[in-house]
């Protein structure tokens, strides 16, 4: 894609492997989603790398559930994961999100400047991925899951959290 488009994802991915895989390499390869309205599941099925495609098939998923618990499960791993060239496509492993301002430039009137704002990423240790692994993230409490102002203000998280009676939050 576009600059904007490599930029974010860089910087916006839930991935439980990103490497230079083609899907296309094999008639067998898929790249699969399912949603029940509770869990949502996208599987890459026996996809090889991009030019190393004797080194075997990957299989491998990521579940979204809706209570904000994520689960990558690894089925088939064939080489160590360490052992992928990042030089035509990143190696990595985890959670990332960012936002995008679009600024003045200051420069030239009328045009914005686009930055991006990464705050908040989790990296995997790629050495631990491996057939027949999970890696399990559980999200921690948040203001946000208080339905009422009582549930709000007996809470024992650990931060300041107050209710917003305008929003109801």
């Amino acid at each position: 894609g576009d600059v904007i488009h490599r930029m974010l994802t860089a910087t916006q991915y839930v991935a439980p492997l990103m490497a230079n895989f083609n899907p296309g390499y094999s008639r067998n390869s898929t790249v699969q989603y399912w949603d029940n309205g509770t869990v949502f599941v996208v599987q890459w099925d026996k996809v090889y790398l991009q030019g190393k495609e004797d080194v075997g098939s990957f299989t491998f998923q990521a579940a979204l559930h809706r209570s904000g618990r994520i689960v990558f499960g690894y089925k088939e791993i064939p080489v160590p994961v360490l052992r992928i060239s990042a030089t035509q496509h990143p190696v990595k492993a985890g959670l990332s999100d960012a936002f995008m301002v679009l600024n003045p430039a200051p420069d030239v009137p009328e045009s914005r400047r686009r930055t991006i704002y990464e705050y908040h990423r989790v990296e995997l240790d790629t050495s631990k991925i491996s057939s027949r692994a999970a890696v399990e993230f559980t999200p921690l409490p948040t203001c946000l899951q208080h339905q009422s102002c009582e549930t709000c203000e007996s809470s024992e998280l650990t931060f300041n959290c107050s209710w917003c009676h305008v929003l109801q939050r």
